[in-house]
């Protein structure tokens, strides 16, 4: 990633438990095709493969007056507009780990546990959910990169 670039991972959260609080980690360790270890939406197999990481922006997270993991996302960044990534385009996470976007993450009726209301705001603001193809560790600071052209092999 050039100096000139922005875009970082600013918070790494795992989903522990089902209604658990999200655990803020510095560092994470992500399998390929199967998603961030330790994480409970962590599988290899069935429709629910499309799903195994969530990206949320910061930005958006800021225009909600929200904060980090609140929306359930695995990882924050910063720097990149992520609702503006196309199903299928690969994005680099660190030196390493390489996702694909499936698509928008719809917002659940946990969004209205945050705040009344909150799940028809964050309609196709939720984050993007990824399938991790190429696996590694990475930590708050590394670098995202949206890696153009790069959407169908690894």
């Amino acid at each position: 990633m050039s100096s000139s670039q922005q875009a970082a991972i600013v918070s790494l959260q795992l989903c522990v438990g089902h209604r658990e609080p999200m655990k803020s980690v510095g560092s994470a360790n992500v399998v390929a095709n199967h998603g961030i270890e330790g994480d409970r939406h962590a599988i290899s197999e069935g429709v629910r493969a499309a799903r195994q990481v969530l990206l949320m922006d910061e930005e958006t997270l800021e225009r909600f007056g929200l904060s980090y993991g609140e929306v359930r996302e695995n990882i924050t960044t910063s720097g990149v507009d992520l609702a503006s990534i196309e199903s299928g385009t690969k994005v680099a996470l660190g030196d390493d780990v390489v996702v694909r976007i499936t698509g928008h993450c719809a917002p659940c009726a946990r969004m209205d546990e945050i705040r009344p209301g909150l799940r028809v705001e964050l309609d196709r603001q939720r984050g993007m959910l990824a399938y991790v193809v190429q696996g590694g560790e990475i930590k708050v600071g590394d670098g995202v990169r949206v890696l153009t052209g790069a959407t169908a092999t690894a």
